[in-house]
């Protein structure tokens, strides 16, 4: 088991690594705008999990986790002559559900707006029930008690 702030700044280089690779390197057509976002390592610095955003269609981020898969090896090849450690890690692509997540977020927002400024309509046109202030006496009342 290795130590966990190794595992840290090894995953920070495979994600340097990779991005770099990717953005310079993979010329397919198929490779829509793709950002890496997160790169976890085992414990045992034995697997890479490598989170990416596609930014577009649902078939430009089909047609992008295949580019990648297709140059899984290559990349995985730069990683190793990049990290210069004995044992590269494979590499296994995830998308990342950032951007279902934010929608998801963006929509109870504006649900939460549409709310608030439905109960500020019903504030303005509503009234006090009863009298003003219903503990005020009136003159001869006050004289009875006294």
């Amino acid at each position: 088991m290795a130590d966990p702030a190794r595992a840290r700044k090894i995953a920070e280089r495979t994600k340097t690594l990779v991005a770099d690779y990717v953005e310079r390197r993979v010329k397919d057509e198929r490779l829509g705008f793709v950002t890496i976002t997160d790169v976890r390592v085992t414990g045992d610095l034995q697997h890479a999990s490598i989170f990416y955003t596609v930014f577009g269609s649902d078939d430009e981020r089909a047609n992008t986790a295949e580019a990648l898969e297709d140059w899984r090896g290559r990349i995985r090849s730069h990683v190793g002559k990049g990290l210069g450690i004995r044992l590269t890690p494979s590499l296994e692509f995830i998308p990342d559900a950032i951007p279902e997540g934010a929608a998801h977020i963006e929509e109870a927002l504006k649900a939460a707006r549409e709310r608030d400024e439905e109960l500020a309509r019903a504030k303005s046109a509503a009234s006090y029930a009863g009298d003003a202030d219903p503990y005020k006496k009136s003159g001869d009342d006050a004289a009875e008690d006294v």
